[in-house]
């Protein structure tokens, strides 16, 4: 053990989104603070430079900015009577890695939870009865409401210089926008990014349906633009290098591009790099954390403490540092008892493409994670009847581009070969010709869908590793089905030469190999009850007033949506008691 450093105020453990949102919100206050990344310290400049990061296989496929599978991964498994095994190669969802955690490499795509979303359960009882929510299914709501949320949406949204189109302005719906979202206080602060072809197609078909097109929103400047920081960036050149790499332009909001910028000279931050924390700390009574225990790239093991804790990591790695720490009571789901683990939730997505004539050019490599995309709303959370369809929630259907890289993106018919002359013919008859119609579907928590710790199998540092316990339901299995039809109609209006459908059948397993989304949910969720959540509505441990945990772990289930929208929010709502009412009372901030 080397010597302990300086205790301090607060220590944040991950420093992405919401560990910096965090980090600014406590350091305003006059706060110490240190943050601990697991990752290497990371900038635009030199790390997203221009021209080594549009490098497919070095970012796209080989995942520079992930984190390395080799010293820690998850295990996963469908059923509880299974063994789980590790994920070994990255598939289904990607982990991020180092200062700025995934929000360095996500798409952008900024989408704020409607209001149903907040009280989903609340909802589906009022309107379709408790014969809508199947047996094993443990939905709950948010203890926040969208109207004590918007401030924060409408706030970060500024921040991330998002880039889109009012649909629901103070009450007013406004033409050309979302008309399903919720009242929102202010217009984005930028307007769309120009549509590309395919989106083009897409809205005109979906219109032509009678469903309500508009631009996605983006967190993909539109045009140069100053934040309420005083940070500046840069218009989107749609260049096709969002999801899975840093942007080189300054236009993607990021961490990066946002918040750090104004962190970088503070006196009273201190941001180590590479500092793997094994545990946080408690007192003996294990009622107050006392700091946080993390292993430097020395391998040294240090002791940094603090009289506030945040836990701002990814969702995965909040639930493995409770469960290592001791905090909170482990879920279980043979009795259903116990919170940490709880409510672990995925997405389901599926997509249906389009092939033209070479007389129809679609430029895919002109792209962003969500510029120039469209999308409708129409068939998301509760904004369509459900009654006898025998599901509940729903998805976005969405059309663009986010570049159509050679190696990961070539869009082939399904009878096309797989290698050899035939591919390389198909690759170059399709290649800007095709184009796709995706859905991305929320699902629902479950008593048997959960995490905790691996038995078996332990990291690099011989702790043991996070065990993932899902499968698809019935419930999942039908929205899908219901939002693939959609998307069919859709692309059929356009008139291709020939359509694909990719769509998770009725009986098919999770398949850890097929990448959807790293929208990845639960595990230390919020609610309004200690037996039934791990949070209060202000982010703040039940068990331990002196931690707060932030992120999309919080949620009860998870939606149609992005979740980066919400999770920021709910850590923007969080930091706000916390300068306003904690730091002046440390204690429970909600009577349990």
């Amino acid at each position: 053990m080397s010597p302990r450093p300086k205790p301090v105020d607060a220590v944040i453990i991950g420093y992405g989104w919401t560990g910096a949102i965090m980090a600014k919100t406590l350091t305003d206050a006059g706060l110490s603070v240190v943050a601990l990344e697991r990752g290497p310290m990371r900038d635009t400049s030199p790390d997203f430079s221009y021209p080594q990061v549009a490098d497919e296989l070095r970012h796209g496929i080989r995942g520079e900015y992930w984190q390395p599978l080799a010293r820690e991964t998850v295990t996963i498994r469908h059923r509880l009577d299974q063994e789980a095994v590790p994920y070994r190669q990255y598939g289904s969802f990607v982990l991020g890695n180092g200062v700025g955690g995934a929000g360095t490499h996500w798409n952008g795509q900024q989408w704020r939870a409607s209001p149903e979303d907040l009280r989903f359960r609340s909802h589906v009882l009022e309107r379709y009865g408790a014969q809508a929510i199947g047996p094993d299914m443990t939905i709950q709501d948010y203890p926040v409401t969208f109207e004590e949320l918007e401030p924060h949406f409408d706030h970060f949204e500024k921040v991330a210089g998002v880039s889109g189109r009012a649909g629901n302005l103070r009450g007013t719906l406004m033409p050309g926008g979302n008309p399903f979202e919720g009242p929102r206080s202010d217009a984005f602060p930028n307007p769309p990014v120009a549509d590309i072809e395919s989106s083009i197609r897409f809205a005109r078909a979906a219109r032509e349906l009678g469903y309500n097109a508009f631009p996605m929103p983006a967190a993909n400047a539109s045009r140069a633009y100053t934040n309420p920081y005083g940070v500046r960036m840069g218009p989107c050149n749609l260049c096709g290098f969002c999801e899975r790499f840093g942007c080189f332009l300054y236009s993607k909001a990021s961490p990066q591009t946002t918040i750090l910028p104004i962190l970088k000279h503070r006196t009273n931050l201190e941001v180590r790099p590479n500092a793997q924390v094994t545990r946080i700390l408690l007192d003996s009574d294990g009622k107050r954390a006392v700091g946080a225990a993390y292993v430097d790239e020395k391998g040294d093991l240090i002791e940094q403490r603090a009289d506030l804790v945040i836990l701002s990591a990814f969702q995965m790695h909040n639930v493995r540092l409770l469960l290592l720490s001791g905090i909170g009571e482990p879920y279980d789901p043979a009795t259903g008892k116990g919170v940490v683990g709880k409510n672990y939730a995925y997405q389901m997505v599926s997509s249906v493409s389009a092939y033209f004539d070479k007389d129809v050019h679609l430029n895919p490599f002109i792209g962003a994670g969500a510029g120039g995309q469209q999308v409708i709303d129409d068939f998301n959370s509760d904004h369509f009847d459900h009654t006898g369809l025998g599901f509940i929630g729903g998805s976005l259907i969405f059309a663009g581009a986010t570049g159509a890289r050679p190696i990961e993106q070539m869009n082939l018919p399904p009878d096309a070969p797989r290698w050899g002359a035939g591919w390389k013919a198909a690759a170059a008859a399709h290649y800007g010709h095709s184009m796709s119609v995706a859905t991305m579907g929320a699902v629902m928590s479950y008593r048997d869908a959960y995490l905790d710790l691996d038995p078996t199998y332990r990291d690099a540092l011989g702790q043991p590793l996070l065990r993932m316990t899902f499968n698809w339901h019935e419930n999942e299995y039908r929205l899908a089905a219901h939002a693939n039809a959609k998307a069919r109609s859709i692309v059929e209006a356009m008139k291709p030469k020939s359509i694909g459908v990719n769509l998770i059948k009725p009986g098919e397993n999770y398949d850890v190999r097929r990448y959807q989304s790293t929208h990845t949910t639960g595990g230390a969720i919020m609610g309004a009850d200690p037996a039934t959540s791990v949070i209060n509505r202000y982010s703040q441990s039940w068990d331990v007033p002196n931690l707060f945990v932030m992120g999309a772990s919080a949620f009860p289930q998870n939606l149609g949506y992005n979740p980066t929208g919400l999770l920021a929010g709910l850590a923007y709502f969080s930091a706000a008691e916390i300068r306003d009412r904690y730091l002046k009372a440390p204690g429970p901030l909600v009577d349990a």
